[in-house]
């Protein structure tokens, strides 16, 4: 120690100082070398010195201060003796720096009171670049190992940028003069930008960022090696903490300089053909994000990685598409250059076999469009996705689908954004979409497209001004299949509305008698069928029904919310109270969406008495061409009509609301205006109301003002005019509102169809003025009120309509212009012949009204069956043109369609007649085909099960199976589907609501598979049947009887097997009815096309297993008109009239087949007669046949106050089958 030498003013450093003193004598030190200057000549004396300060004793000390103290006093040293350190010997270097680091973890705590020594230290450490020393010993690597894992450990918010600068200026130079950078350093730097990391100390990843970006230049070839040997070789050290987190530093690294990944990114092609799915997963991720980041400029420097990228939109692995559909939101909204590509992948992954990638696509659409809707807005591609998608056979796609077109038709109609007009056009269709959603089958759909059209389509919150310019301009634009949805809509909610309205005032009554709850159960079941779940829906309703009895306040609610009344903000703001009531609104809460769902489908938000108002005052603005026509939307030349129509439209529903003197009037001045459409649709406006609540009870000086104007209309207007101007007066001049006109028993009359009637009687003859409308109101007024003109109409239509109108010849010299071809429109046609067919209607009216004179019917049903034999040319004078025939007989069938509805009159046609009528579905003319079909399925449809065609007529389902118009094929196959899915949902309702019940017997000319019974007969009676050995025609006979009988079939639960069986076994057993012996031809058609129905039945179900053999325990009696018993009591028909080499009928208990030809021997034949015994021969009342059948009418509830059929004839034969 004797050779050290102390600069001057500095004592010797020895061991047996004490600490204070030795801290003393080290601070003089400390600040003599501080001030000291570089001189190799004059410092090199003080070489000693620098290696004592290094010994043990000081760099273990006990004391902090001594030690750093000492770190400042070597790091002096290594700045005045540099470049040349005086420290030579390499494990004395590596304690010298590990020492240094050591004391550098001062520097964590800025408020330290030694930290300005620390700050000293790691300034001069910076500033002499005193670490790079390391390179030259060999252990470097893990000097600098804890040196950059100490920084990165005390890094935190305190430290200044001086600090944070002078920290990157020692770490620097370690990365950039590096020439073996390690992995183990490079995992150091990198763990501190990818996730925990990354949030848990921002800080370090500030540091780790700051130093990537100033030694990117170096760090590349490291950062390219490890993830060359990661990622090609698939060698992955494990030891290192970024090897689990290769794609996040990918991608952060790419945010934080994307040079430094120029030559790594290729290298992920080989990932994305990877065999493994979640290394595909992993790539496809990371890809997603950096290629979909805002102003990434990836997709143009990486091409042929993008179009690998987008190859994955396709990929095997479901997960994987499902990331990739998810990224093109981004790709949208960040991407425009790429948003081409991007739709081309989504349009190709919307009919994805998997429900979670279609789901994500129109998420991803969706989702674009509420962040940045014109991107979706001015996309044609986009928007048919999604539209695609409202078809989806799963809920939850429709649902998203339909919300999000919904949610941009808002945006772009109904929100004030001043969007251009052709985006505004774009976009125009949805809300025809929205409403076809309502035609789907299940009930979701429905109450999705109820709650899209009060919310986006025509939103409830909107002012009443506003509020009725989004419906305008909804019902004007709309195309016909919407329409018919927004009314079925409407008339839906309205007949809910009744129902809970019923069921809320059964709440009420205090005590709770047997009777009321059994109304209550009634009620709520069918209450229950009208939300989605009718089981669990149940339940809540129950307990929703016990609530409102304890908390009147709940009940008062639900009265105010069905009050007719109501307006719109006073029932939104009583639902919002309700809903308080009913708990939190969350998605476990099933109770509160329950009775949401109810309130949704009842609540009258969208039209009140002052919507109704504006309203009008919108389309008598529309019809006067003023400005309002441009501002909602619609084409001047349709506003009016289609304002008008949706005002009669609200007339039926809301007719609450249009009671106001204001409306009223307004209403009756609209009839002024000289356009056809205006006065029949505001008419019937004003029957609507009268339905709700007479004019003359609730406003007799309004009924006044309106009767001479409808009497002009009857005398002198259009026929439609005629027509509802009677309707419209009738109806409102009773005392009492009609529930159904033609069972009122003595109907008021008012004054002016006395004089209506008595002007008729001079001037309702040929060629005078307005014939046409004279005829129409002649034939409503006979409708209306027989009885009070019985002698005066009988005359009219005796003279005026038959007589010299309707059997009146036609004059060779017709001064008109005829129409070309087989069919016209009903306008083209001459005007003598538009008067025979209102005769012709006149002629149904009349008979309707009667509802009971057997005799004018039977009259009628000869005349109107003489128009369908001759062809629609009543004399056969060969004078009208092809398209007035077809008309005329059209209109005759129609008639007949008509008046068969009516029980009474309705059940006077004869057999033939039956039969004659059934023709039209084979007529030349294929529009008389579509018109007739059309008719006859509304004729069936209609008010099951009183007011409706008898099951009779379903038979001649059967002989449109040959029909050569493929349109009108695959009409009249949806109207078979349609008819017997509504006959047996009819049923259904008994069984679940009806209180009491009905026959059995009744229940069966319900029962579509009834139908068998008549169709058979209107195949035997067709003219292109005559021989039952003609193969060809039993092939048409098949194909014919397949065409009812497979929709029959089509629903398992819903098909008997034996019920078949019995019925075609009474059928056989039974001849024809116009048969004259037991030979006849029509005896041998009718049994063997019962063995073609029961080859087909076996056919489509194989060899009958217990299943299908259910109990079916009514006595089958067919109508008489059709058949008629043998003459022998126990007769059995067991013989087969079909080819058996064609035809091959498999046996109950074995699946052989016979297949015999006609000219087998007679063993042969006796065989197979004896394998059709076994099917078809079982008698009728034995007990196991009884109790093997499947009961098709098991549990079903009767309802004998309104009877099931309404046909009977006398009191112990019912109307289908008459004797």
């Amino acid at each position: 120690m004797s050779d050290i030498i102390y600069p001057i003013g500095c004592r010797p450093l020895t061991e047996d100082l004490g600490t204070d003193e030795l801290i003393r004598r080290l601070k003089t030190l400390a600040h003599t070398l501080q001030a000291m200057e570089q001189d190799e000549a004059q410092n090199h004396q003080y070489i000693p010195l620098a290696i004592y300060l290094a010994d043990d004793y000081f760099l273990t000390h006990t004391s902090r201060d001594v030690q750093l103290l000492v770190a400042c006093c070597i790091a002096d040293v290594l700045r005045v003796y540099a470049p040349e350190a005086p420290y030579k010997d390499q494990e004395l270097i590596k304690t010298i720096f590990m020492f240094f680091i050591k004391q550098l973890y001062g520097l964590k705590d800025p408020k330290d009171p030694s930290f300005k020594r620390y700050f000293y230290l790691l300034e001069n450490l910076a500033y002499v670049k005193s670490f790079n020393m390391c390179f030259e010993i060999e252990e470097c690597q893990n000097i600098f190992c804890q040196l950059f894992g100490m920084m990165f450990k005390i890094i935190n918010e305190e430290h200044s940028s001086k600090v944070k600068n002078f920290i990157i200026d020692i770490l620097n130079p370690l990365i950039t003069e590096a020439d073996n950078f390690t992995f183990e350093l490079l995992d150091l730097i990198l763990i501190n930008i990818v996730e925990p990391n990354k949030s848990q100390n921002k800080y370090a990843f500030q540091l780790a960022e700051q130093l990537i970006l100033k030694t990117s230049d170096s760090l590349e070839p490291i950062i390219k090696m490890f993830f060359n040997q990661v990622i090609i070789m698939d060698n992955v050290d494990k030891n290192l903490a970024i090897s689990t987190k290769i794609y996040d530093l990918i991608y952060e690294l790419n945010l934080i300089n994307p040079n430094i990944l120029c030559s790594t990114l290729p290298q992920l092609e080989c990932k994305l053909k990877s065999t493994v799915e979640s290394e595909r997963q992993k790539v496809v991720a990371l890809l997603a994000r950096m290629f979909s980041e805002k102003d990434s400029q990836l997709s143009k420097k990486h091409s042929a990685l993008l179009r690998m990228f987008l190859g994955r939109f396709c990929d095997i692995a479901v997960g994987i598409r499902v990331k990739c559909v998810q990224s093109s939101m981004h790709f949208l909204l960040n991407q425009p250059h790429l948003r081409d590509d991007i739709i081309e992948c989504l349009k190709a992954r919307q009919h994805d076999s998997d429900e979670t990638v279609r789901y994500e696509v129109v998420m991803a659409i969706v989702e674009t469009a509420k962040r940045q809707f014109r991107i979706v807005a001015e996309s044609k591609d986009l928007l048919h996705v999604v539209r695609e998608r409202t078809l989806d056979k799963k809920f939850k796609i429709r649902k998203e689908a339909m919300n999000g077109l919904a949610f941009i038709y808002k945006q772009a109609v109904c929100d004030a954004n001043y969007l251009p007009e052709d985006v505004k056009k774009n976009v125009d269709w949805i809300k025809n979409k929205v409403l076809h959603g309502y035609y789907m089958a299940g009930m979701e759909d429905r109450l999705l497209v109820e709650r899209l059209l009060i919310t986006c389509l025509v939103p409830y919150k909107l002012p009443s001004i506003e509020r009725m310019k989004k419906l305008y301009h909804l019902l004007g634009n709309l195309d016909d299949h919407a329409t018919k949805a927004f009314i079925e809509l409407q008339k839906n909610q309205m007949k809910t509305r009744k129902t809970v309205s019923d069921w809320v005032k059964l709440h009420q009554t205090k005590d709770i008698t047997p009777k009321l709850q059994n109304q209550l159960n009634v009620k709520q079941a069918i209450i229950c069928k009208l939300l989605p779940d009718p089981i669990k829906a149940a339940e809540f309703l129950t307990k929703f029904s016990s609530n409102m009895r304890k908390d009147p306040s709940l009940l008062r609610c639900m009265e105010m919310i069905l009050k007719r009344d109501v307006s719109c903000k006073e029932c939104a703001d009583t639902m919002s109270t309700l809903l308080k009531k009913l708990g939190t609104p969350i998605m476990t809460n099933l109770y509160y969406n329950t009775v949401k769902m109810l309130i949704e489908r009842v609540a009258s938000v969208m039209v009140d008495k002052e919507s109704i108002g504006v309203l009008i005052g919108l389309i008598e603005n529309c019809m006067q061409r003023g400005n309002v026509v441009e501002e909602i939307g619609i084409s001047p030349a349709e506003a009016g009509e289609r304002g008008l129509n949706l005002l009669s439209m609200l007339s039926y529903v809301f007719s609450a609301h249009f009671f106001t003197e204001t409306t009223l009037r307004h209403m009756i001045s609209l009839l002024s205006y000289e356009e056809e459409y205006a006065a029949p649709l505001i008419l019937k406006a004003f029957s609507h109301l009268g339905r709700y609540k007479p004019l003359a009870e609730d406003n007799s000086l309004i009924l006044e003002e309106l009767a001479p104007i409808c009497k002009d209309f009857a005398i002198s207007g259009t026929p439609k005019q005629a027509k509802h101007a009677v309707r419209c007066i009738f109806i409102n001049s009773q005392t009492v509102p009609l529930v159904d006109i033609t069972t009122a028993t003595a109907p008021t009359v008012h004054p002016i169809f006395t004089e209506i009637i008595e002007s008729f009687r001079t001037t309702l003859v040929p060629d005078c003025d307005q014939r046409q409308t004279k005829v129409v109101t002649l034939g409503h007024i006979a409708y209306n009120m027989p009885q009070a003109f019985m002698t005066s109409i009988k005359n009219m239509i005796a003279r005026r309509i038959v007589k010299e109108l309707l059997i009146k010849g036609v004059e060779e010299d017709r001064d008109c212009v005829l129409p070309d071809g087989d069919w016209c429109s009903e306008e083209d046609l001459p005007y003598d012949t538009r008067c025979k067919l209102d005769g012709l209607k006149t002629m149904a009216r009349w008979l309707l009204g009667l509802r009971t004179d057997e005799q004018a019917a039977q009259r009628t049903f000869r005349m109107l069956t003489a128009f369908i034999n001759q062809r629609g040319d009543l004399l056969e004078q060969n004078r009208l043109c092809p398209a007035e025939k077809s008309w005329l007989r059209l209109g005759a069938a129609c008639a007949m369609l008509k008046v068969c509805e009516q029980k009474g009159v309705g059940d006077q046609y004869s057999t033939e007649q039956y039969f004659n009528l059934s023709q039209l579905m084979h007529d030349p003319v294929v529009e008389v085909r579509e018109y007739f079909v059309r008719k006859l399925h509304k004729g069936l449809g209609k008010g099951l099960p009183n007011k409706s065609l008898p099951l009779d007529f379903m038979g001649y389902y059967v002989l449109a199976a040959d029909e050569s118009d493929k349109r009108v094929l695959d009409l009249v196959r949806n109207y078979v589907e349609t008819d017997v899915n509504r006959r047996r949902e009819y049923l259904k309702n008994i069984a679940t609501t009806a209180i009491e019940s009905v026959t059995e017997a009744q229940t069966l000319y319900i029962l579509p598979d009834f139908m068998l019974a008549f169709a058979i007969p209107a195949l035997v009676h067709d003219p292109l049947y005559t021989d039952y050995e003609d193969r060809t025609q039993l092939k048409m006979v098949e194909k014919r009887l397949r065409f009812i009988i497979e929709p029959l079939m089509a629903k398992r639960d819903a098909f008997s097997y034996s019920f078949y069986k019995n019925l075609i076994e009474v059928m056989k057993n039974n001849q024809d009815s116009m048969a004259i012996d037991i030979n006849d031809p029509n005896n041998l058609k009718l049994w063997a096309a019962c063995d073609l129905a029961m080859y087909i039945i076996n056919s489509k179900t194989g060899h009958c297993d217990s299943a299908m053999n259910t109990a079916f325990s009514v006595d089958i009696q067919l109508p008489a008109m059709f058949y008629k018993p043998h003459s022998t009591n126990d007769f059995q028909n067991q013989k087969i009239y079909i080819p058996l080499d064609i035809y091959s009928i498999g046996t109950t208990n074995s699946k052989t087949k016979l297949v015999s030809s006609t000219h087998s021997s007679i063993a042969t034949t006796r065989l197979a007669e004896n394998i059709i015994t076994d099917h078809i021969s079982i008698h009728e009342n034995s007990s196991s046949n009884m109790q093997e059948n499947a009961a098709l009418f098991d549990d079903i509830k009767r309802d004998s106050s309104e009877p099931a059929t309404k046909r009977p004839r006398s009191d112990n034969a019912l109307r289908s089958s008459r004797s």
